[in-house]
């Protein structure tokens, strides 16, 4: 906090915050993608291994059920922000305004000195100079390099940086990740350089979407023309250039008309006109009359309100209402959704089918029988190294031990990302059901578990093992006796 001549206290700007945040939100994006946990990331969804990484959590790609409500999450979060803080993501969160302070705050004015004051946004550079042309290629220069690296920080997570490296060094065998980084940095120079905050204004969607977000307490930059004058008309033609002008038609007005809150803009708007689409809720024109006004000895007309407070005066700004409690409500169940399906992942995945014989039976010299059923296991080991694996067979109450596993006949190795194909055979020498009408199915539970993992990679499936009438145990009897 800072004291002016005048004794009226000047909060810390909200620019100042705006960067605290900003290398918050560099520094997440840029270590993220190189923290694992047991060789899984936080987010990344692999196209090359068919994987999505969420929460140090595997899941194989016939899991991205979960990819829809983490769309959802993310798109009724940044929307619940909306309702209650208008455009804030886009002035405190957004790829898009980060990298402009980066390139037009820091680049150009603080290290190459291309502009002259951060607090005016409207003035541009002047390029007949040698100087500032030679200022503008390394500005560019400076970009280029800091586009690849954001390039490749986005790739990070699609492939994971220790892959990344690996493939980037063979570039002609991985053409597709090799342009993908090229284009994405190209676009960022042209973007952040060339178009600017028109991009906001005219090629984001989201600006659009906002006005159907917006309700009387959403709290955004206002100018409070009740203390400052009203600077436009109805119909946005300006009527007053200097405060005197002012004075003449509204005495009580504050507005010194220096246009600070005007020339600090990024997107050029003048904040005194009302809500416009363009504002991105920096709060950069807060800040200026903040400045001007604390000089005064006055608090500021722009500030971060909403029109039930500032415009229509009807009382104070009510945050935790009916919309936007229901946003809470519909995250916290899809958190809740998300945890559930992350915690009942499974570590493996097992299909079991039955083959198209029921079952095969055969008598055996010693005048007893035996019954097999054959299937066919697909199996896929979603782990990052190769395990072994085997399979139990959990029957009904009462037929504990009576059904065996035949084949395969000891455990195997399936290694990650592959599907193993095993035929499995079950085999009992028991009368497990005394039936002379008609077959009987028996349902069973299979275990397939990883050898030295039992408690962790663990799937059971439902199957059923068909057993025969006994009329045809007993013809297989008659025919070796006839034998």
């Amino acid at each position: 906090m800072s004291k002016e001549n005048s004794g009226i206290e000047i909060p810390t700007p909200w620019r100042i915050k705006r960067y605290y945040l900003y290398i918050i939100v560099t520094i997440i994006a840029l270590v993220l993608p190189w923290i694992t946990v047991d060789g899984n990331h936080f987010f990344l969804l692999s196209f090359d291994k068919l994987k999505l990484h969420l929460a140090f959590i595997q899941f194989d790609m016939q899991e991205l059920y979960l990819m829809p409500f983490l769309l959802m999450f993310m798109f009724l979060g940044i929307f619940g922000m909306t309702v209650v803080g208008g455009r804030v993501f886009c002035g405190w969160v957004c790829p898009q305004t980060v990298f402009r302070v980066i390139y037009r705050d820091f680049i150009e004015t603080k290290i190459l000195g291309l502009r002259k004051r951060i607090k005016n946004k409207q003035l541009e550079p002047d390029m007949s100079k040698a100087e500032n042309k030679v200022k503008k290629v390394v500005a560019v220069l400076l970009w280029t390099a800091l586009s690849i690296v954001a390039a490749a920080d986005f790739m990070w997570f699609f492939v994971p940086p220790e892959d990344f490296f690996t493939y980037l060094a063979n570039p002609t065998e991985h053409w597709t990740l090799f342009g993908s980084v090229l284009g994405i940095a190209a676009f960022l120079v042209y973007d952040i350089i060339f178009l600017k905050e028109n991009f906001c204004v005219y090629v984001c969607p989201y600006s659009r979407v906002q006005s159907v977000l917006y309700d009387d307490h959403t709290i955004m930059a206002l100018y409070n023309m009740h203390r400052g004058g009203h600077i436009y008309d109805k119909n946005h033609n300006k009527l007053f250039t200097k405060q005197k002008d002012i004075q003449v038609q509204e005495p009580h007005a504050e507005c010194t008309a220096c246009e600070s809150c005007v020339t600090v803009c990024p997107t050029h708007i003048d904040i005194r006109k009302g809500l416009q689409l363009e504002c991105i809720n920096c709060l950069e024109c807060v800040d200026a009359c903040t400045t001007v006004m604390g000089k005064l000895g006055k608090p500021s007309l722009v500030t971060w309100s909403s029109d039930y407070e500032i415009v229509d005066q009807k009382g104070k700004t009510k945050y935790f209402r009916a919309k936007v409690l229901a946003y809470i409500v519909l995250l916290v169940g899809l958190m809740v959704i998300l945890a559930m399906m992350g915690s009942t992942k499974e570590h493996m995945l097992l299909n079991i089918n039955k083959e198209t014989r029921l079952y095969s039976v055969k008598q055996m010299p010693d005048n007893t029988f035996r019954v097999e059923n054959a299937y066919e296991f697909l199996l896929q080991n979603t782990k990052s190294q190769k395990m072994k694996f085997y399979f139990e067979v959990i029957p009904p109450k009462g037929m504990e031990g009576k059904i065996t596993i035949i084949k395969p006949s000891k455990e195997f190795t399936v290694v990650p990302g592959i599907i193993k194909k095993k035929i499995v055979v079950l085999r009992t020498q028991e009368m497990l059901v005394d039936n002379d009408r008609k077959d009987t199915i028996i349902p069973i539970t299979i275990r397939a578990y990883a050898i030295g993992h039992e408690h962790k990679v663990v799937v059971f499936r439902k199957s059923t093992f068909v057993f025969p009438r006994s009329d045809i145990i007993e013809d297989e009897d008659e025919d070796e006796e006839n034998d």
